[in-house]
């Protein structure tokens, strides 16, 4: 039995030892990522419907893709023209593309008056309103403001949020343009849409955090879309004594509802019988300054910004005023194994076509995506296809005269993420950057954006001299 036994491990051992001869024998002819990344594989990484429809309707021959459907895109046409040899980028001359937004900020410095309004769309980068908080203190350190904007009834992220504590009741339908195609409703500026269930406990609390310039919520309104129901009411709970009732006026395509004359610490409010009428969220702010609303949503490419409705972001730029929309995507982009983004630059040029549509009078500004590293011969180095869609999106700010900013480049370059992580500015995803790490990148955006600002004003300066 011992000699059996003895016979077995030795040609277990054998077996190994040949295993690896012939490993490395081959080795060379192996490719350098024996499972490559056709997935995203980080677990809070999850991807839109329309991103996956893109790529499923993408025909490719040698390797070049030659088409793509679009149906479920609206064709919006190039509403300025546009000169496609003006390099976007602010450090250079794509300051020119922010003209609108950079006249503005002027306006507000020199008179210390006014308002001035940036929606920031982005994905789970963003969540928590990581990134996008620490932009809207820069700005509010630096041009007075108050308030942390739009605050959705619902979201992922909406119980970890810092600069504002968010509760929500359970029985509220939610439909958002990552899953659904065709809302029951047109979806909301964030790209969603909410109902209160009918029976249901339809409530939402917010209460202020400690973080600059959002210590309380401010002139709170509410906004909401058209129905029928004339029945309809909310509840509100102002601090901790006052109560009252409101009704709900639901008449036009967007309603907006104020529900205090005055800022508040926190508050609850308790919708009743408001079963069909869509319902958007509410909005904090003082009125004055820079106001910045995020807009993030997990696992968001960008594409589904192409089924906003005009006309009903037309209503939300009326009522709220947008001067500068920012797109940071990228995130879940990256990892189908292949380096070919095309069709994601033709994608995305129509949906910066669609926002120009959407809110007229505002500037675009594209983001890059940041840098991300993966696991290439054993070592974690920056996955090729960072560089790739970095290409693709300043190519579709140049073609549709958006800024651009390269957060790839701005934060290191080739290999940055690693560096990242090993000082603890990001987690060990190697996507995702950490409280610390989001701080610094928004210091880095905003360094940015007055990088063009001071252009802006000294190209200004130069033209008056001469």
């Amino acid at each position: 039995m011992s000699t059996s036994n003895n016979s077995y491990f030795g040609k277990a051992i054998l077996f190994i030892v040949l295993s690896i001869a012939i490993f490395l024998l081959c080795k060379q002819w192996l490719p350098k990522r024996l499972f490559p990344e056709n997935v995203i594989a980080t677990e809070n990484i999850i991807v839109d419907s329309l991103m996956l429809s893109a790529i499923s309707d993408t025909t490719a021959i040698d390797g070049t893709i030659v088409t793509l459907k679009t149906d479920s895109i609206n064709k919006a046409e190039t509403p300025v023209e546009i000169d496609e040899t003006i390099n976007p980028s602010l450090n250079a001359d794509g300051y020119q593309n922010l003209k609108r937004f950079y006249q503005r900020l002027e306006q507000l410095e020199e008179t210390k008056s006014g308002k001035i309004r940036i929606g920031y769309f982005g994905d789970s980068m963003n969540d928590g309103d990581y990134i996008v908080q620490d932009v809207r203190s820069e700005f509010q350190k630096n041009y007075g403001g108050h308030g942390v904007g739009f605050v959705a009834i619902s979201s992922l992220s909406g119980a970890s949020r810092g600069s504002v504590s968010h509760q929500v009741s359970k029985d509220w339908i939610t439909q958002s343009f990552v899953k659904v195609k065709k809302p029951m409703r047109p979806f909301g500026i964030d790209g969603q849409v909410f109902f209160a269930r009918k029976g249901g406990s339809n409530w939402v609390k917010y209460k202020a955090q400690s973080q600059a310039y959002s210590t309380e919520l401010y002139s709170p309104v509410l906004l909401y879309g058209s129905s029928n129901n004339q029945n309809a009411s909310v509840t509100i709970r102002a601090d901790k004594d006052s109560v009252f009732t409101k009704k709900l006026e639901p008449s036009h395509s967007l309603n907006k509802l104020a529900l205090t004359s005055y800022d508040v610490k926190s508050l609850q409010v308790t919708f009743n019988n408001a079963d069909s009428i869509p319902i958007y969220g509410f909005s904090f702010d003082d009125g004055q300054g820079v106001h910045v609303d995020n807009f993030s949503m997990r696992g968001n490419s960008g594409l589904p910004l192409s089924i906003l409705n005009p006309s009903l972001m037309n209503a939300f730029d009326k009522a709220l005023g947008y001067d500068l929309i920012i797109l940071q995507y990228g995130a879940n982009v990256l990892g189908y194994g292949s380096l070919n983004y095309r069709w994601y630059e033709k994608n995305m040029t129509t949906v910066v076509n669609n926002l120009h549509q959407c809110f007229p009078d505002a500037d675009i500004l594209i983001l890059s995506t940041a840098d991300k590293a993966s696991k290439i011969e054993q070592e974690m180095k920056t996955d090729p296809a960072v560089t790739a869609l970095a290409k693709a999106q300043k190519n579709y700010a140049r073609k549709t005269g958006s800024g651009y900013i390269d957060l790839y480049q701005a934060m290191g370059g080739n290999g940055a993420m690693v560096k990242w992580v090993d000082s603890g500015l990001a987690n060990k995803d190697y996507t995702h950057f950490n409280a610390s790490g989001s701080r610094k990148i928004a210091k880095l955006i905003y360094d940015e954006i007055n990088k063009g600002f001071q252009k802006y004003k000294q190209n200004k300066t130069e033209i008056k001299n001469e």
